[in-house]
């Protein structure tokens, strides 16, 4: 559709907004950019990273049905290489945060998993497959295998 030009954020559940705050803002160098209150009290906040995302925390406790994200990759941010997965693998080790291993498939790409304070999983792609110029089917086999298709099954 004409006019879009990305994703401007997403917006996340939290359990306690200061320590997920720092999170971002230490192991993803987002800073905070906006807060939001109701009453009187904070309730969200806005952080953005010098690129134009920005990824938005708000208290679960105030969030209509108070979802919980835990395990689940909501959103995946790309770095240029398979070298930046380490570095941020790295980074995350410095400051004791939750992180899978970096998973290298070479020409199907590579990522890494971290894990924020409520166990919402933020997923790093290097490499990426995936081109909005053309299909790419994976199929996986539970195992940690897959195979990948160029025709559709939805269409």
């Amino acid at each position: 559709m004409a006019g879009l030009a990305r994703i401007r954020h997403v917006k996340l559940p939290v359990s306690d907004l200061a320590r997920s705050v720092a999170w971002y803002c230490d192991l993803l160098e987002l800073r905070l950019a906006g807060e939001f209150r109701e009453e009187g009290e904070l309730r969200g906040a806005q952080l953005m990273h010098p690129s134009g995302f920005g990824v938005a925390l708000r208290e679960r406790e105030y969030c209509p049905g108070q979802p919980d994200l835990a395990g689940f990759d909501v959103f995946a941010l790309e770095v240029d290489s398979v070298d930046d997965l380490h570095a941020f693998a790295a980074r995350a080790d410095e400051l004791d945060y939750t992180r899978g291993e970096v998973f290298d498939r070479g020409e199907q790409g590579a990522f890494l998993d971290l894990v924020d304070p409520d166990n919402t999983v933020v997923r790093l792609l290097a490499n990426n497959p995936f081109h909005a110029d053309r299909f790419l089917g994976v199929d996986a086999d539970g195992k940690g295998g897959f195979t990948l298709y160029d025709q559709p099954t939805l269409v």
